[in-house]
């Protein structure tokens, strides 16, 4: 079977009840005038213009009439006369638009709209528009070949198993309409990604662009630099009970590690990083310090293992990564888990870090830079 993402970028909208006046003009547009490509829409649009202007009279006459019935604007304005006059003068005209996707349900609650980003523009802003805050990727899963209305049909019964559980298991939200024609699956274009990985091995994935069907291409990963400080970590913990005891000196490596109390500090520019992380989960304390620090606790506090085992670092991202971007840790955590190398990985707002044994850290770069190379 073949998975089609379709190159229109979507909005999802919802119009109240009492603001459909406002919208009319704009979805009477969409849902009635012929649309052209773009090359073809700019000559049309510049014959309409004249024809718009007498539009625009006509749905100030309905603006002004918001309280009252749809056509009842004029005494004289017979309503079958007026929407007579109103789609000759539409169609007439010769005037055009860009959407090549709207989609409007009304339920007791409100009107959904679905509509491309050219078709959107007709709508105006409103208060009472609300859109949702995503743009979505329409796909469109066929067999047959051809392309997505033409196909035949799978159902969407029929890939609940095979499209919408696999990305219900990876978190991924979708947003469905089902059509006389097939079933489209909406879902946020920053999913895209994801979906495909996730997708991939159970579909041909095929792109349209400019009314072309092609194979989709994997994205490629964003690898992000990596870098590793020359300090050395311990990964440790202590006994609650006796964090009184060392309350000071701990509140003095959390808060006061800048200032010049901290004089076994080295500076950054050796090639050491600042890092500190302390955990208390259900009762539970969990420290990470470099090997300097370490030195700066009472004999017998902190819980080491047997071997003194000490972790080189693995900084990941050259910038802040953010928190939309799938796979970060990913790129880490695979090449390490082939290579049968354990880590502790700490995300900061801004950096991830990895933790690795001191002796595996050449074997780990090496690892991960040639998972850099590859894209994998």
């Amino acid at each position: 079977m073949e998975l089609h993402i379709l190159e229109h970028s979507l909005k999802v909208a919802s119009i109240a009840k009492e603001g459909i006046q406002i919208c009319t003009h704009g979805l009477i547009k969409l849902a009635f005038l012929p649309s052209k490509t773009r090359e073809g829409a700019f000559s049309a649009i510049k014959q309409a213009k004249p024809a718009i202007k007498e539009l625009d009279k006509h749905f100030k006459i309905l603006e002004y009439q918001s309280t009252s019935s749809l056509y009842s604007a004029h005494d004289h304005c017979d309503q079958s006369l007026w929407k007579q006059s109103l789609f000759g003068l539409l169609f007439e005209s010769g005037f055009v638009h860009l959407c090549k996707f709207f989609s409007l349900t009304e339920t007791p609650e409100d009107y959904t709209i679905i509509v491309d980003e050219d078709g959107f523009k007709e709508l105006p802003e409103s208060e009472f528009l609300s859109v949702a805050d995503a743009t979505w990727l329409a796909l469109n899963v066929v067999s047959g070949g051809g392309n997505a209305t033409s196909s035949q049909p799978i159902g969407v019964t029929k890939i609940a198993k095979s499209v919408i559980a696999p990305l219900a298991d990876h978190n991924i939200s979708v947003f469905m309409l089902s059509t006389y024609q097939t079933d489209f699956i909406l879902v946020r274009e920053r999913d895209l990604p994801m979906v495909m990985h996730t997708l991939s091995s159970e579909f041909t994935l095929l792109r349209v662009v400019n009314g072309e069907t092609v194979a989709a291409n994997m994205p490629r990963p964003i690898i992000h630099p990596l870098s590793s400080p020359s300090n050395m970590f311990c990964v440790t913990s202590l006994d609650p009970d006796t964090l009184p005891s060392v309350a000071t000196l701990l509140m003095d490596v959390m808060f006061y590690s800048g200032g010049a109390k901290d004089s076994t500090a080295l500076s950054e520019d050796s090639g050491h990083i600042r890092f500190f992380s302390f955990s208390l989960i259900e009762g539970y304390i969990s420290l990470v310090m470099d090997e300097q620090t370490t030195r700066r606790f009472p004999n017998n506090v902190l819980f080491t293992s047997a071997s003194g085992e000490l972790w080189k670092m693995v900084r990941i991202g050259g910038q802040p990564l953010g928190f939309d971007e799938c796979g970060i840790v990913a790129q880490i955590s695979e090449p390490l888990a082939t290579a049968d190398i354990p880590a502790y990985y700490i995300s900061t707002f801004k950096f991830d870090h990895a933790l690795v044994p001191e002796e595996n850290i050449q074997s780990v770069i090496g690892a991960l830079r040639t998972n850099e190379c590859t894209g994998q």
